[in-house]
């Protein structure tokens, strides 16, 4: 290393590339800006929280993290599947996000310690073993999601304001606040039946405002997800908002248009600014986001306060999966990075470092983010070379969140719609979609199945569904290669090449067994085949182990099995070449030397041709 190099390092960090650092983060700030308040608001947070989760995650990923130019903050398919914890969370408190806030926040929370434990663990390095076809059809899906959901604010349209599609949810109200009455005086004591009054009064009590609450709530979580976008999608289209319309078709065609004259300038940036200040200067009745509070972020103590166990266990496996999720997200943006820098990320360092991220958003009200793609191109194409440069990009966020907080707050909720149905174009897995007609069935249903379910059923239960099936097609398949390759015939019908000059007196008395690849739960049936193969003759039968790498516990429970059956008939077996895995369990279950003693255990096939030429005698 160079002097220079040495003496730009100070506390850890290489301030040799500051300049450049300074500009990728700046630049990858700007871009992140108008993704991480679409994001915010999709969430159904709103804005701030994607704000929040772009600072705290960005920064502390970068400093923690294994990779020098990562930029992290929220992504599509995390606030995808974050859209599903909330919207279960806020449901359960009758849609009282407030109330609900705490539970939602200790579930991400829960997610990024998930992370830090499988970086501890080392786990970072299995994550590239999850099947391609279910990491397509969850990203389409995720695209799907986007989109639909996100075409009712593109025309203006809000299920909770429709009074005509709230009036009919008024029955269903009116049923659960009474069934809350009735829970409330049985949890007090009260024998409803022997005190009705105490009913009659509290249900007197219950006003107009509550029911349309309560109706209000019932309509949103009716019209939510892929689902209920569908079933209001001829409402909304019949009660389109030409305003809003035009802010979010005139933010897409500038997303998509700018790009044509230059990439320098972020277009989605472009278009934020643009729209914004022709709804605002325009004097234009629009609907803005969701206000922005000023100051720093506060730490959310409810998380810790209010922390009930019974609100969260259902979602534990939700947040497993935006544990993993947010795993295979970055590492994938590692690699994307590696490629560009030609560096070399570490793994599991970098898992840590994003679930140390995503604790810290929690905390401060964030919701879950990732390494992201573009971003981090952008960073690089800047300029920028170590996780300075992801830290000042969340600095900037939370610049810009403490100076221009308030205007912010004035941003067209369809200029973000417009922001988020590029996102959700451009998330969509194209190449695996192409490659359909010349995919293998098998992984076409799979990338299929994991798109269906994902879209109008449950992210978390459609990537688990997808999984349990390419993990069995897998195992099928190599069970049929195992098949394949494993050789059943005896040495007259075929042999290996040192089984050349073999005995020709002794062939009907020694049976040789060749057994080609693993021997595990998906090959133990042509294992099991030995028995019936062998000729009454033989009374020695050999089984070669030199191209088996790997016994499995079923593989080696069949296999004692068999070779007991041999003993019980008085036959004896030798064993060739075992390699050292396969060894080791035959040797930790007793089969090395109960059932096979070790001297009839051979490296060679040579020297068990020795034996045989002394033990084995010419009897038929």
């Amino acid at each position: 290393m160079s002097k220079t190099a040495k003496g730009s390092k100070f506390l850890g960090f290489d301030f040799s590339h500051l300049r450049g650092d300074l500009l990728g983060g700046i630049t990858a700030g700007i871009v992140a800006l108008p993704l991480a308040l679409a994001f915010g608001v999709s969430s159904g947070l709103g804005p701030s929280a994607g704000l929040y989760g772009a600072i705290f995650i960005g920064f502390f990923a970068a400093l923690f993290g294994g990779t020098d130019t990562q930029i992290s903050g929220p992504t599509a398919p995390m606030t995808a599947v974050s859209m599903v914890v909330i919207a279960g969370i806020v449901a359960s408190f009758d849609g009282d996000i407030a109330q609900a806030l705490p539970a939602i926040l200790t579930v991400f929370l829960l997610a990024g310690l998930m992370q830090v434990v499988l970086g501890v663990l080392g786990l970072g390095r299995y994550i590239k073993y999850i099947p391609y076809p279910v990491v397509s059809g969850f990203m389409t899906a995720i695209g799907v999601i986007i989109l639909l959901t996100q075409i009712l604010p593109t025309v203006g349209y809000y299920p909770k304001e429709d009074l005509a599609f709230v009036e009919q949810f008024k029955p269903a109200a009116e049923e659960i606040i009474l069934e809350n009455i009735l829970k409330e005086e049985a949890g007090e004591g009260i024998l409803v039946l022997e005190d009705f009054k105490e009913t009659i009064r509290r249900a007197e009590q219950i006003t107009d405002a509550d029911i349309m609450k309560e109706s209000k709530t019932l309509a949103g979580k009716d019209a939510s997800g892929v689902i209920g976008a569908l079933k209001v999608m001829p409402r909304a289209l019949g009660n389109i908002d030409w305003l809003e319309l035009l802010l979010a078709l005139g933010t897409i065609i500038i997303i998509y248009g700018f790009k044509r004259i230059t990439t320098v300038i972020p277009s989605t940036l472009v278009a934020l600014i643009v729209m914004s200040c022709v709804a605002i200067f325009g004097g234009f009745d629009y609907r803005p986001i969701a206000q922005i509070p000023s100051g720093l972020p506060m730490p959310q103590l409810g998380i810790f306060t209010d922390f009930q166990l019974s609100i969260i266990t259902p979602y534990f496996f939700t947040a497993l999966t935006l544990a993993l999720l947010g795993a295979i997200d970055s590492l994938l943006t590692s690699v994307v990075a590696d490629n560009l820098t030609k560096t070399k990320h570490k793994p599991n360092k970098e898992l840590v470092g994003q679930g140390i991220g995503n604790t810290v958003a929690s905390i401060f009200g964030g919701i879950p983010g990732a390494g992201a793609t573009i971003r981090t191109v952008v960073n690089i194409n800047a300029g920028g070379k170590t996780r300075i440069s992801g830290m000042i990009a969340a600095i900037l966020l939370l610049v810009v969140l403490l100076a221009l907080g308030p205007v912010a707050s004035r941003i067209p909720a369809a200029v973000l719609a417009g922001i988020l149905i590029t996102v959700g174009i451009g998330v969509m897995d194209y190449k695996g979609l192409k490659a359909i007609p010349h995919m293998p069935r098998g992984e076409v249903a799979i990338m299929l199945i994991v798109l269906v379910l994902s879209s109008v059923w449950n992210l978390v239960y459609a990537v688990g569904i997808g999984l349990v099936i390419a993990s069995l097609t897998f195992m099928k398949q190599i069970g049929d290669l195992a098949d394949e390759d494993s050789d059943l015939s005896s040495l007259d019908e075929e042999a290996w090449d040192d089984e050349t000059d073999f005995p020709e007196n002794l062939r009907e008395e020694v049976f040789i067994k060749h057994v080609d690849g693993p021997l595990f739960f998906g090959s133990t049936s042509t294992f099991q085949a030995l028995a019936q193969q062998i000729p009454p003759t033989a009374y020695v039968v050999i089984i070669r182990m030199d191209e088996v790498p790997y016994l499995d516990q079923s593989g080696l429970y069949v296999m004692e099995d068999v070779v007991l059956d041999l003993v019980k008939k008085g036959k004896k077996v030798l064993l060739i070449n075992p390699q050292d895995q396969p060894l080791y369990m035959l040797s930790r279950v007793g089969f090395i030397p109960n059932l096979i003693s070790e001297d009839l255990i051979f490296d060679t096939f040579k020297d068990a041709l020795i034996w045989i030429k002394q033990n084995v005698k010419d009897r038929y």
